[in-house]
């Protein structure tokens, strides 16, 4: 009885240090699950000039750690917070939607997903913009309300839709289907020739008498398109108003569109009850003053929920100066084309160090460049439309190409997902950056290395660092 009784205390006593073992195991594991969400492993997506790396995953473990040195140094901070961010992505011109609408289904879909999906390599297109009308990449110039010669229509009563309903509508409504969320901005390049100057598609003003027709057309747009189950986020008065020699495209002088938008458009959006916001401007950064001096005026002000840039002249720096003038109103980038037959790295460079790094810093809550696809020749266009304008993608029946700015708003919009917010980061000479915290809480750095050799930095996050490297002009998206 003895012998037992003491048998069992010995059973009952390995029993207890079993599980005080156990118990000191859990914890040092746990422990050590805490201090690699403390640090936790950085993603980097590389893309290099000489294309030997093509927004490709990299399979090097990047660490937070505390050791230290003395290369330069990215300090990233979210406690500093700016903008939130729309989205990136390009142009559905009429064109591109021909294209892709031609394709076979099966390809179709394909591309559509890898395009506007998320997963895996798919790059995460988040906003579009498309033409209220023919822009000049479409095969012909049309408007929604095209008459006989001496007619018109002031009321919108042969408001026409059809002309979308062949190629753009149906590709939305697939884009739709992938991403339910994309933001949607559209942009008329000319009112119906009857509403102009000199009856024309190309150049020439719109008619003050034919101001509230016009205001009458938007509406009618916005809301044949949500028939449709197509929200339009934004409007753009007019692209290019001081372009008035593409075609199609209109004048449109700052009084001008001042006047239209405060005694025309804004009420009529106001008595429809439509939220689609309105925003002003749409042409390059050589001049702040045209939206600037629209926005002083609190008339036109009220109806206006911003102004949008291309960067064919000006710097990318003058978006600052609208913010700093009218800090209560958004900014948008919203056009820049790359000339066929495309020059990797100059493109890569540019465009990244300008648009996907510049933009963001001046403020812009978007950055869209110039057309999604095009087929080999780059058509179709208008006659007198744009003959060089490469597409992201090259769609030639069911091939694909991928062009530079395929790549460029890859490194975007697949990680600073819409909703992303802005935060502070230094730019150490050489390399441009720009930094993002997604609604999940992860940080995105995109970094261009703008040097001519290969660099080695540090990036730097609550007291912590890692150490990495980019060859001469590459970019490089880092996630953690």
């Amino acid at each position: 009885m003895h012998k037992k009784n003491l048998s069992m205390s010995l059973l009952r006593r390995t029993l207890a240090l079993s599980l005080l073992v156990a118990s000191f195991s859990a914890c040092q594991e746990k422990d050590t699950s805490q201090s690699e969400s403390e640090s936790p492993g950085v993603a980097l997506w590389l893309t290099t000039p000489d294309q030997s790396v093509l927004f490709e995953r990299q399979d090097s473990s990047l660490e937070f750690g505390s050791s230290t040195n003395q290369q330069l140094t990215i300090e990233v901070n979210e406690n500093e917070t700016y903008q939130t961010m729309d989205g990136f992505g390009f142009s559905l011109t009429g064109g591109s939607a021909l294209l892709i609408h031609q394709m076979d289904p099966q390809n179709r879909a394909a591309l559509l997903e890898e395009l506007f999906g998320t997963e895996g390599k798919n790059i995460g297109i988040s906003y579009l913009r498309v033409s209220i009308g023919a822009s000049d990449l479409d095969p012909e110039v049309f408007s929604y309300n095209d008459l006989a010669a001496g007619e018109t229509d002031v009321n919108m009563e042969k408001f026409d839709l059809s002309p979308d309903r062949k190629y753009l509508i149906p590709v939305l409504k697939e884009i739709l289907a992938i991403n339910p969320d994309i933001k949607i901005m559209g942009s008329p390049w000319s009112p119906p020739t009857w509403m102009k100057t000199n009856n024309n598609s190309k150049g020439g003003s719109l008619k003050p008498e034919y101001y509230d027709a016009y205001a009458k057309y938007f509406m009618e747009y916005i809301q044949g398109m949500a028939a449709e189950g197509i929200t339009v986020d934004a409007i753009t008065v007019q692209n290019e108003p001081l372009h008035p020699g593409n075609n199609p495209s209109l004048l449109m002088l700052a009084e001008d569109q001042a006047i239209f938008v405060k005694n025309h458009l804004g009420p009529t959006f106001e008595a429809a009850n439509l939220e689609t916001k309105i925003v002003i401007y749409d042409h390059n950064a050589d001049r702040p003053d045209y939206p600037i001096t629209i926005l002083n005026d609190p008339e036109a002000k009220k109806y206006i929920d911003g102004a949008a840039f291309h960067l064919y002249g000006g710097t990318i720096d003058a978006l600052s100066k609208v913010h700093e003038a009218h800090p209560d109103k958004n900014l948008y980038f919203t056009e820049q084309w790359i000339g066929a037959p495309g020059d990797f790295p100059e493109n890569l460079h540019w465009h990244t160090k300008n648009l996907i790094i510049g933009a963001p810093r001046n403020w812009s809550k978007n950055v869209l460049e110039w057309n999604l696809a095009a087929d080999p020749e780059q058509n179709p266009h208008t006659p007198g439309g744009c003959t060089e304008c490469l597409g992201a993608v090259t769609v030639d029946g069911n091939s694909i190409t991928r062009n530079p700015a395929y790549y460029i708003i890859a490194h975007a919009s697949k990680f600073a997902r819409p909703g992303s917010v802005r935060i502070a980061s230094n730019m150490p000479d050489t390399l441009p950056n720009v930094a993002f915290k997604t609604p999940e809480g992860q940080l995105v750095l995109i970094v261009l290395n703008d040097s001519t050799t290969t660099q080695s930095f540090n990036i730097s996050h609550k007291g912590k660092q890692v150490a990495s490297n980019l060859p001469a002009g590459a970019v490089g998206t880092y996630v953690w």
